[in-house]
């Protein structure tokens, strides 16, 4: 092809160089539309880098719409818009079904034992922590604050649980509540909805009810995963438009939690 087709230096992330040098031949109109690109192993050699290296590019470009790959055929140039936004569509309800169920690896059994293990200082601090969101849940919403007040509910109840290894995870469940609360949060209906499922998780630890406080984290986290993809299907075909899609939390794609 062209001198595009030359190994990718440094400086800077490898992934990025890889997506960079691949977005350069697109742009240059070196394969039409609808083209396919050369196999893995020799994209690979032309670009001087390993194939996990090379894997993780694609994804990217796959998630941006710009490249399709079909298994068993290899990948190819997105033909159409419609076909750009359907794999990166495709790409992003993958990356939120993986972060919502993640979330109910960790946010179920920690409130089960928060259920079973808080103290009255505990108690206290975790309703000082939902009655900060009320005023936040209040027209007009300022969504970051809200945003960073609903997920201190949820690394409260975290930290409630008493679950040294669990606690070593607050930052990877802070990280996906930030990144999926953004969509879903401004979804018209959330914002109470997400608070009245705060309520009942409240209560249920409150009432040192494990079983209903694990049934109450999951109805929140379902029904916050379901308006996510429902937000999502709906921009594919011209509806809602998305905000700032991210891999995912409460809400984000996940939102109100």
């Amino acid at each position: 092809m062209t001198d595009l087709w030359q190994p990718v230096k440094p400086p800077g992330n490898l992934t990025d160089r890889i997506v960079a040098r691949i977005e350069e031949l697109l742009a240059d109109d070196e394969i039409e539309p609808g083209g396919r690109l050369p196999a893995e192993r020799e994209m690979a050699r032309l670009l001087g880098v390993s194939r996990p290296a090379l894997r993780e590019a694609v994804k990217v470009l796959e998630a941006r719409g710009r490249i399709v790959v079909r298994h068993g055929q290899g990948m190819f140039v997105a033909r159409t818009a419609p076909e750009a936004v359907a794999a990166r569509l495709a790409s992003l309800e993958v990356s939120l079904q993986e972060l919502f169920e993640m979330r109910l690896v960790l946010e179920e059994p920690a409130a089960a034992w928060a259920a079973e293990k808080a103290t009255p200082q505990d108690l206290a601090a975790l309703a000082a922590a939902l009655a900060a969101e009320e005023p936040a849940r209040q027209e007009p919403i300022d969504f970051d604050r809200l945003k960073a007040l609903d997920a201190a509910f949820h690394l409260r109840i975290v930290e409630v649980a008493k679950n040294r290894f669990l606690r070593q995870t607050l930052g990877v469940l802070q990280e996906m509540l930030d990144s999926g609360m953004e969509t879903t949060l401004k979804i018209p209906g959330r914002v109470p909805v997400a608070g009245a499922d705060h309520r009942r998780i409240f209560e249920a630890i409150v009432a040192r009810d494990p079983d209903a406080a694990r049934a109450a984290v999951r109805n929140h986290i379902v029904g916050a995963r379901d308006a996510a993809m429902r937000r999502i299907r709906e921009s594919g075909s011209g509806g809602v438009d998305l905000v700032a899609p991210a891999h995912g939390g409460d809400e984000v794609s996940p939102g109100p939690r």
